[in-house]
């Protein structure tokens, strides 16, 4: 579960300007701020099956952008790199340094 949550957070984080105002709202309560849909569903006085059938279609878009924009996927390899190259530096391994700004180049 906290591995979902994580990544909803980052798709949230990334995606969250192509969402409406209503999706931004139910997502940062129920996501960040840790509201129940109880919370949020008399916060905004609607029932919670219309809070929780918002936020589970809200995920859905969230991965659907996801899947056609890669804007995680890239941040998660280009953080993977950037940690394979600080150890290149600090191992002073200048052929690796080199593979590594390559494939950080020819990030798709």
């Amino acid at each position: 579960m906290l591995e979902k949550t994580t990544r909803i957070n980052y798709l949230f984080d990334f995606y969250q300007q192509l969402l409406t105002e209503k999706q931004k709202n139910y997502m940062d309560l129920y996501y960040l701020e840790d509201y129940s849909l109880g919370e949020i569903s008399e916060t905004y006085d609607v029932s919670r099956q219309a809070v929780y059938d918002n936020i589970k279609r809200t995920e859905v878009m969230l991965e659907d952008y996801e899947e056609k924009l890669g804007l995680y996927r890239r941040f998660q390899t280009r953080n993977a790199l950037i940690d394979q190259m600080k150890t290149a530096v600090e191992n002073e391994n200048l052929k690796q340094m080199k593979k590594l700004l390559n494939q950080m180049e020819n990030i798709d």
